[in-house]
C-alpha cells in the first residue's frame, strides 16, 4: 500500500456489517448484497469446517469522536478444496488508486494458498475495466462469460488464477 493514512487489515466481524453495507450499496448500486446475506458469510467463517474468510480494509479516524476507524474496503472469499473463490472486493473511491485492492487480492490469494487451493476463482461484471486489469496483472486470466448474470444483464467473466500445475498428475488421475 503507498503513503497515505495508515491503513490495516483485520477480520471483519458482525459489527463491521452497517459500515461494510453502506460502502456496498454505494459502489455496487445494480446488485449490492443485502444485509443478512453478510450475516450469513460471517457465520460460515466460524469453527473447524469454516469455508469463508472476510476480511477488512480500515483506516484511522481523527474527527469523529463515535469512532476511531472508518473502513474503505473489504474482501471475501469461499475456499471449499480443491477451489478458492473472491466472493467480493471493494475499495472505497476515495481511496482507490493506493494499491488496496492489490494488496486485499494477495491477501486471498496467499489465504487460498495457505489453505491448499488448487486455484482461485473470481466473477466480475464485463464493463468493470478497472477490476479486470487488477486482476490481469494479478495472473488471473479469462475462461468463460456468465452472460446476463447481473440483475441489470450485465455479463460477468469468470476468471482463474491457478496456484498450482493444473495440468499434473495428481493420485486420483494415475488411477485412469
Amino acid at each position: 500500500m503507498s503513503a497515505g493514512p495508515a491503513v490495516s487489515l483485520r477480520s471483519m466481524v458482525a459489527e463491521d456489517i452497517p459500515e461494510v453495507l453502506a460502502l456496498e450499496q454505494r459502489l455496487f448500486p445494480h446488485d449490492a448484497w443485502p444485509e443478512q446475506f453478510f450475516h450469513e458469510e460471517l457465520a460460515h467463517t466460524q469453527g473447524e469446517r469454516a469455508t469463508r474468510r472476510y476480511w477488512v480494509c480500515t483506516e484511522p479516524v481523527e474527527d469523529d469522536p463515535l469512532t476511531d476507524e472508518r473502513i474503505i474496503g473489504f474482501v471475501g472469499m469461499m475456499c471449499v478444496l480443491p477451489l478458492a473463490d473472491v466472493q467480493t472486493i471493494a475499495v472505497a473511491p476515495e481511496a482507490q488508486g493506493r494499491g488496496l485492492g492489490t494488496t486485499m487480492l494477495h491477501l486471498v490469494v496467499d489465504t487460498a494458498r495457505d489453505l491448499g487451493a488448487e486455484q482461485v476463482l473470481l466473477e466480475v461484471r464485463s464493463d468493470n475495466d478497472g477490476a479486470q486489469g487488477l486482476y490481469r496483472r494479478e495472473g488471473f486470466t479469462h475462461i468463460h462469460t456468465r452472460r446476463r448474470y447481473y440483475p441489470d444483464g450485465a455479463d460477468a467473466l469468470i476468471m482463474q488464477k491457478p496456484l498450482t500445475d493444473l495440468d499434473a498428475p495428481t493420485s486420483a488421475s494415475r488411477l485412469r
